[in-house]
């Protein structure tokens, strides 16, 4: 008997410190993420329905602290400029300082440099017809610029409708404060990079590192549930175990 109590203690000690030892890795991880977090990504909620369907209008998102020089066409970016009103806005770079920017060609696509651009996130208008724009227009982006569209091109007011000022409707690359990583509410996770771009001189740009640090968060999350739930499930198995062997030693006391 005495053999039986000293294993299942020495068990008891295992558990207790495979917990402990759970908990603090997981406050760890969980900590660690936020604070990872806080220091590279600012959130946001999208103000207007100029971006939908990629960002709904009161979307909560995560947008990585860049600097204007990293951003890339295709990139959705936070920004604020003077003559736009001075606000936090959200729109997707259409092009960079030196491309020449045009609509629309006979498909209806938006051009950089006479190379005809996808763009599976537009939405087709009234008449059923999915077209980058609805206003012509061709522009030579200023060097150290950016051509600022918004996702639903019937409605967006962006870089088209300030043709007529300084820059040709371009914004600088210093207005960029961030770039959307990853929508939380309504949960869509990570944005997608648009391959249309990709073939550009330059390419598009990857991902923050949005995935290994929401991954950190939900395993720190997951370990400390686990080892906090140790200790109350362990004691109430010892309990049903020594309720069993006290109404078995009645049962033989009975006979």
């Amino acid at each position: 008997m005495s053999g039986n109590i000293r294993t299942q203690g020495g068990h008891g000690r295992l558990g207790s410190v495979l917990s402990g030892l759970a908990v603090a890795v997981g406050c760890v991880l969980f900590l660690g993420g936020f604070v990872w977090g806080a220091l590279l990504y600012q959130p946001y909620t999208v103000p207007t329905d100029s971006m939908t369907p990629t960002l709904d209008v009161g979307s909560k998102i995560l947008a990585q602290r860049i600097d204007g020089d990293e951003v890339r066409r295709g990139d959705v970016v936070v920004f604020e400029d003077p003559l736009w009103g001075n606000t936090t806005m959200v729109k997707r770079v259409a092009a960079v300082g030196g491309d020449t920017v045009a609509c629309c060609d006979r498909d209806g696509r938006l051009t950089v440099n006479g190379t005809p651009v996808d763009e599976p996130y537009l939405s087709p208008g009234p008449d059923g017809q999915t077209r980058a724009s609805g206003t012509e227009f061709s522009v030579t982006v200023p060097a150290g610029n950016l051509f600022l569209l918004g996702d639903d091109r019937h409605t967006s007011l962006d870089s088209r409708s300030h043709l007529e000022e300084a820059g040709q409707g371009s914004v600088p690359r210093s207005t960029v404060v961030a770039r959307v990583d990853a929508v939380v509410w309504p949960v869509k996770g990570v944005l997608d990079r648009p391959k249309g771009f990709a073939g550009l001189p330059g390419g598009i740009s990857e991902p923050g590192p949005v995935r290994p640090l929401l991954t950190a968060i939900a395993a720190g999350a997951a370990l400390i549930l686990a080892g906090g739930a140790y200790g109350p499930v362990a004691g109430l198995f010892t309990r049903r175990r020594t309720a069993g062997q006290r109404a078995g030693e009645r049962e033989k006391v009975g006979t």
